[in-house]
């Protein structure tokens, strides 16, 4: 009797080895699934935000191409700016907006793969992009006289082609890297899209290297581009305060503090997401953060870079005065 139970107990054993070491073909997106009442409830609040931030980065993209008093530096990175955040959101919403609609969230091992690539590539490039952003306004507001040498036709293209080749090669490496080790067990991926951390908890393998090569270019392309952002915006800040007139002082400094809160945010909960992974700050509260700078913020910089902008309300209007010619006509 004894040495049937052990016999069985080892056939067990051995069951569960196999188990746990079969390769996961495809993840389970959990997202937001424990709030099963609030579905449709998510599906329409983020179907708003994404309608809102294409529909915005769309017609950016437009004015900034069709009015050519747009064709400057400042606009030229926020046309920039809006084609990365159209890929940007078109990366991780449709496929989000799916999972509450049909309750469907598996998604294929390449597929997740590339989510991860596409997702690292481009917020690794808005970093960038954000910090060359406010680079430009430091140099037009605080250096006047020099700012058409220093932002001319050759530097605007080499610092914004920079953004995206900085953020195309930089996570090449640790996807590349992630795609090799294996995964197996529990196939759910605590997120709503396929992220870096929560996807590497599911490896067999050893990831404590990989792990700290993340760690070391996810600091190089958040903390010191955060600063950089910080003190543009501290100079731009000072030279405002020294506006002779108080409604120009007041109108420039509530714009600029505007941008500032907003580019925290975007930079705040990347730093608190990426860089202190396991502090006991984080608990669960990831998932919400990576609301921030993942969905929220590319609907609302649209609105923000454009709202108190009397050459994007001008260009604005002759757009559509000319949609309405074509119509009669």
């Amino acid at each position: 009797m004894k040495l049937q139970l052990a016999s069985c107990y080892v056939q067990i054993s051995v069951y569960e080895t196999i188990l746990n070491q079969t390769a996961i073909t495809e993840f389970v997106l959990l997202g937001f699934g424990n709030h099963p009442e609030l579905q449709i409830l998510l599906f329409l609040l983020f179907l708003g935000i994404y309608i809102l931030a294409m529909l915005g980065n769309f017609l950016i993209v437009l004015l900034v191409v069709n009015d050519r008093r747009l064709h400057t530096p400042m606009y030229f990175f926020l046309g920039n700016l809006s084609c990365l955040e159209i890929c940007y959101t078109s990366t991780i919403l449709p496929r989000m907006l799916d999972s509450f609609l049909t309750g469907n969230r598996t998604i294929s091992f390449s597929a997740c793969f590339i989510q991860l690539y596409l997702f690292g590539f481009l917020v690794t490039a808005e970093t960038c992009l954000l910090s060359v952003m406010s680079y430009d306004r430091y140099l037009a507001i605080c250096k006047p006289l020099q700012y058409q040498f220093h932002m001319n036709n050759k530097v605007c293209i080499s610092l914004a082609a920079g953004s995206w080749l900085s953020g195309c090669f930089s996570v090449s490496i640790v996807v590349i890297w992630m795609a090799q080790l294996t995964y197996c067990g529990f196939s759910g991926i605590d997120h709503f899209f396929c992220d870096f951390i929560p996807l590497s908890k599911l490896a067999c393998s050893d990831t404590s290297l990989i792990l700290e090569v993340a760690l070391v270019l996810s600091s190089v392309f958040t903390f010191p581009l955060f600063m950089l952002t910080i003190a543009s915006y501290i100079c731009i800040i000072s030279a405002i305060l020294k506006i002779p007139s108080t409604s120009g002082r007041r109108k420039a400094f509530s714009t600029c503090s505007s941008h500032l809160i907003v580019v925290t945010i975007f930079y705040g909960s990347l730093m608190i997401v990426y860089l202190l992974p396991d502090s006991p700050i984080m608990g669960g509260s990831s998932k919400v953060l990576s609301v921030f700078y993942t969905i929220l913020t590319p609907m609302v910089n649209p609105l923000l870079y454009t709202l108190r902008n009397k050459e994007v309300k001008e260009a604005l209007r002759k757009l559509v005065q000319k949609f309405l010619l074509s119509l009669k006509i």
